[in-house]
């Protein structure tokens, strides 16, 4: 599979690119999402939760590792989120110990923050998602 990129020029058109990226991610649910600090990772797992219809307040999971929304689906059934910030683990066993293997395996978008610590554990069918800052309001995202 070629990778797909998606540019971002303003902040605000980042609704405009969250379709064409639910789209491209397939029948797949779980997500690595890779960038630098700050690069908007947190800002577009927002956006995606926004546009599943999510009417929680999102938030970034950095202290609480793992934050969960629910949401009703086009065929009116509940739906899961998971949204991980593995920023502050430091090896695959403090992963294990949060259940990360349930999240992996069930079948609700999980988006993962800062997946290093986890690749081994990672679903062979993950999308690699990278997000890469061009200037202050421009970003880049890769698909693969």
């Amino acid at each position: 599979m070629s990778n797909q990129v998606f540019k971002i020029v303003q902040i605000e058109a980042l609704p405009d690119v969250v379709k064409p990226l639910l789209d491209a991610f397939g029948s797949r649910r779980k997500i690595a999402l890779y960038g630098d600090m700050g690069a908007g990772k947190t800002t577009l797992v927002k956006a995606i939760a926004t546009h599943l219809g999510v009417r929680e307040n999102t938030a970034s999971p950095t202290f609480s590792l793992v934050n969960q929304y629910s949401y009703v689906n086009a065929e009116s059934a509940e739906c899961l989120l998971h949204h991980l910030d593995l920023y502050r683990l430091r090896n695959t066993q403090e992963a294990l110990d949060i259940g990360i293997e349930d999240l992996l395996e069930d079948p609700w978008y999980c988006f993962i923050e800062w997946p290093q610590v986890i690749e081994p554990l990672l679903p062979t069918d993950v999308v690699h998602l990278t997000i890469e800052a061009l200037s202050d309001q421009t970003r880049q995202i890769t698909l693969r």
